[in-house]
C-alpha cells in the first residue's frame, strides 16, 4: 500500500508541473488515484473475510486474530493513502516555500529546485530554431 501514496503524490507533483494548483493536483490525484485503492482495499478485504470470521476448515485460533489485523491493517492504510498523505503533502509544501522565502531573504538561495522551469516546461529548449542555432543562440 506504500505504492498507493507515492504514485499519489507523483500525480500530483506531475499535475503541478503542469500549471494546476496543488489543491486541484491533489483532488484530481485523489480523484483518479481513489478507485484502484479502493479495489485493492476491497479484494485484499473480501480475501481475508472468511478466515476473519473463522469460516476455514480446521483450527482458527491462529488464522482468525490475523485475518482481523490485515483488515484493519488494509482499511487504515487506505485511509492514510487518501486522506492523511495529502495533508501531509499540504504541510511539507507550505514549508517548503517558506524555507524558500527565508533563503532568498538572506541571500543564501543560488539555485534553488523549482525556481528554473523544467526542461520539458522551456518552449525555447523544445521548438529547435534553426536561425537561432546558426547565430549560437539555441539551446541544446
Amino acid at each position: 500500500m506504500t505504492k498507493n501514496s507515492i504514485l499519489l503524490i507523483e500525480y500530483a507533483i506531475m499535475s503541478r508541473q503542469r500549471g494546476m494548483t496543488r489543491f486541484d493536483a491533489l483532488v484530481d490525484a485523489c480523484h483518479k488515484r481513489a478507485r484502484p485503492i479502493v479495489m485493492t482495499t476491497i479484494a485484499m478485504a473480501s480475501g481475508m473475510l472468511p478466515a476473519a470470521l473463522s469460516l476455514m476448515g480446521g483450527d482458527s485460533s491462529f488464522r482468525q486474530p490475523m485475518a482481523i489485523v490485515v483488515i484493519g491493517g488494509v482499511v487504515m492504510s487506505t485511509l492514510l493513502s487518501l486522506i492523511v498523505i495529502p495533508v501531509i503533502f499540504t504541510f511539507v509544501d507550505d514549508f517548503e516555500q517558506i524555507l524558500k522565502r527565508v533563503l532568498r531573504r538572506l541571500g543564501l538561495a543560488q539555485n534553488i529546485a523549482g525556481d528554473k522551469p523544467h526542461a520539458s516546461n522551456d518552449h525555447a529548449a523544445i521548438a529547435f530554431q534553426p536561425e537561432q542555432a546558426r547565430r549560437g543562440q539555441g539551446q541544446r
